[in-house]
């Protein structure tokens, strides 16, 4: 596996980051997308959060290695937003929030964020969503569904993120007629997925303040290196090729993958596991004999 670092870059103009980074879409770290005079970066913290919504019920995630075959990982547990925080606090844990939209239960703090919108006007600040996780915990390898620009800003913690971009994909295992990859990253068995030698793609760690642009189709693996959390906004693909691919993924794609599992049951994960395998295996014949 050959990991480059991601550039960092600040002060840069929305001519420039549109040109060099957005078009061609390529993976930058931008250390002042967070305007340094938006509250949120020393107001927000687990006390308030517990404060202006510590009763709140939430959803948990856990470790996903059990579900390669589901779009989505079904939550482990729930408790109260409070006890999360306490808990993520206190000690290690696989357990994170996942797609958790605070800003809607609480609009007030929409206020509480400046951008430094360098894409002009692209990015939908109105659909804001939150992650939250234990130290140790991950996701599984994975690109969005909707093939759309992410911009993941940390506000708390440092997080590691590996991406990959689309062409990796055959190298990465990924299942086919969904959006994730068979191969575990986090604990990589070179033996069972040998082609994981020759993946090439990029890793970040970011840290409060600093945003993380995931370009269309990248995939990524998000670990945690300590407990903390971040902020996503989107932008809509910039390639035709990506918005015909994130209508089809979310019209076709998911829905045809469900009907299939209903009928076939474990039989169709199997199909998907062999040709996710041979795709794998011709790669690496094709490179060996170059």
């Amino acid at each position: 596996m050959q990991l480059k670092k991601v550039e960092r870059v600040s002060g840069i103009s929305s001519e420039e980051f549109i040109a060099n980074y957005l078009n061609p879409g390529k993976p930058v770290i931008l250390t002042d997308f967070i305007h340094k005079d938006s509250p949120a970066l020393h107001k927000w913290n687990y006390s308030y959060f517990k404060e202006i919504a510590g009763d709140q019920i939430i959803s948990l995630f856990g470790k996903e290695e059990t579900s390669r075959d589901r779009v989505a990982s079904a939550p482990v547990t729930k408790m109260k937003f409070s006890e999360y925080l306490d808990l993520i606090e206190r000690e290690p844990t696989d357990l994170r929030i996942f797609l958790f939209n605070l800003l809607k239960l609480k609009p007030e703090l929409n206020h509480d964020i400046i951008y430094n919108d360098v894409t002009n006007g692209k990015v939908l600040k109105w659909l804001p969503y939150l992650f939250f996780g234990g130290e140790g915990s991950s996701t599984r390898n994975h690109y969005d569904i909707d093939m759309s620009h992410v911009f993941i800003s940390q506000y708390k913690g440092i997080k590691r993120i590996w991406l990959f971009p689309l062409d990796q994909s055959t190298n990465l295992y990924r299942i086919p007629f969904s959006f994730h990859s068979l191969a575990n990253l986090k604990e990589p068995d070179y033996e069972q997925f040998p082609a994981l030698k020759n993946i090439q793609g990029f890793e970040a760690e970011i840290k409060p303040g600093e945003t993380l642009l995931m370009p269309s189709g990248y995939w990524h693996f998000i670990q945690y290196v300590t407990e903390g959390f971040s902020i996503s906004v989107r932008a809509l693909p910039t390639k035709p090729i990506d918005r015909w691919r994130g209508f089809k993924n979310l019209v076709f794609v998911r829905y045809f993958d469900n009907a299939m599992r209903r009928i076939f049951k474990q039989r169709w994960f199997n199909y998907k596991i062999k040709i996710a395998q041979k795709r794998a295996n011709k790669a690496l014949k094709r490179k060996s004999a170059n």
